[in-house]
């Protein structure tokens, strides 16, 4: 079994490019600077979840119990996956909010509280 390509460079960081192709079926080989794809410089946790995310369609419900992670947490790792592809992230909701979240996921107050906090 081959390796995965890795998009960062194991002692500084920055992106790595790919300067030589080949072909193992006619041994062609084509040598120049290529970038990788966006996807190759994540980290295993990201494509892990972007599986998984792709794999409930998108649906938070089963990606928590896929991962037996939070909402919130779900949540935290798309905005971190969003930002790692280059995209803008939403401005994040104040720590209030996310520990309203976080109680209404642990049971500590009711959907009805939540519902009347995140109003306020």
């Amino acid at each position: 079994m081959k390796n995965e390509v890795i998009g960062k460079c194991p002692v500084c960081s920055n992106d790595l490019e790919v300067v030589r192709l080949s072909c193992n079926s006619c041994g062609t080989v084509v040598e120049g600077n290529f970038r990788l794809c966006k996807f190759c410089y994540l980290t295993k946790e990201q494509k892990d979840f972007a599986e998984i995310f792709i794999k409930n369609r998108g649906n938070i419900k089963e990606i928590e119990k896929d991962l037996g992670i939070s909402y919130p947490t779900v949540k935290n790792k798309l905005e971190n996956l969003i930002q790692a592809l280059g995209y803008k992230s939403e401005p994040q909701k104040d720590s209030y909010k996310k520990e309203i979240l976080e109680k209404l996921n642990n049971g500590e107050i009711t959907a009805e509280e939540a519902i009347v906090l995140l109003n306020e």
